[in-house]
């Protein structure tokens, strides 16, 4: 995730920064720019157009698919910042849920060792999550304390570890029933944000909705030097361009937010809540 200054309006409008979307589009807003150029020396040079009727009618349907296209969009583009939004609550919840387990379990006064299982355990469990959807493996560093099998759901062994030591602890007599009951809430919300963030992760905006957007928002572009080559002449080089970069770019924008969990510039910081989690609960056990 990229950190910045709100308030920095220099830096925004003349600084290009990795996750611009100029980066990725630069090769179509050439080739559009050329396709222009190419409409409008026909137009201007050999075809001449301009005083036919079709002129208006042409401009009449630009204006409407515009504000059908811009209609598109903005619902594309709240879809997913609420997927966004919804990834960085869970997140937050996860933080907060392993703050609380930590102080409970550090007000037990447990003997060394069950403190240095939870100390480990709790911020493995955010580390495997955050690997389990970026789709890789994750072991952590002293593996001897909680082993996992690679090719299985990693999250739920290491949530499975940690109840079952906890289920261990009360049959032990070293915690009662009530407060087994009040540590078990607290991990069984680990499972539930598990289950939300792979519902982001594994839910994308349907194909066909996706597919029509672009097709829809290529031959809205690609038809707008005839229309505008009229009024604007050889104008439309820049303007066409320019055009296609700000809605494609609402569009590469959606698709990026829509999966928060990976290593995109737009992405949630989750290798730093991931640190901050296993930061707080080594100040809180350790």
């Amino acid at each position: 995730m990229i950190n910045y200054n709100p308030k920095a309006w220099f830096t925004f409008i003349f600084h290009v920064h990795k996750g611009d979307t100029f980066r990725k589009l630069w090769p179509l807003i050439l080739s559009v720019g050329a396709f222009s150029g190419i409409v409008a020396l026909l137009e201007l040079h050999f075809f001449k157009l301009s005083e036919s009727n079709s002129v208006s009618n042409i401009n009449i349907m630009h204006s409407i698919l515009g504000f059908v296209i811009s209609l598109l969009l903005v619902f594309r583009t709240n879809t997913a910042y609420d997927r966004w939004w919804e990834g960085r609550r869970l997140l937050g919840e996860l933080t907060n849920v392993s703050r609380n387990l930590a102080i409970k379990i550090k007000a037990l006064k447990l003997e060394k060792e069950e403190m240095e299982f939870f100390n480990y355990g709790i911020p493995k469990y955010a580390f495997a999550l955050k690997e389990h959807l970026r789709e890789k493996l994750y072991f952590g560093k002293n593996s001897f304390l909680i082993e996992v099998d690679g090719g299985k759901h990693i999250p739920n062994q290491i949530a499975g570890s940690l109840t079952s030591r906890m289920w261990n602890l009360s049959a032990e007599g070293k915690i009662s029933g009530e407060q087994l009951i009040i540590l078990s809430a607290d991990l069984s919300r680990f499972t539930d944000i598990c289950g939300g963030c792979e519902r982001i992760k594994k839910t994308p905006i349907p194909f066909s909705y996706s597919a029509f957007i672009k097709k829809f928002l290529f031959l809205y572009v690609i038809t707008l030097p005839f229309g505008w080559v009229f009024s604007l002449g050889f104008f439309v080089v820049l303007i066409v361009p320019f055009v296609f970069y700000v809605l494609a770019s609402l569009e590469l924008i959606a698709e990026e937010i829509e999966d928060p969990f990976g290593q995109d510039a737009n992405d949630l910081p989750v290798d730093e809540i991931c640190n901050n989690i296993e930061k707080h609960i080594g100040e809180i056990l350790g």
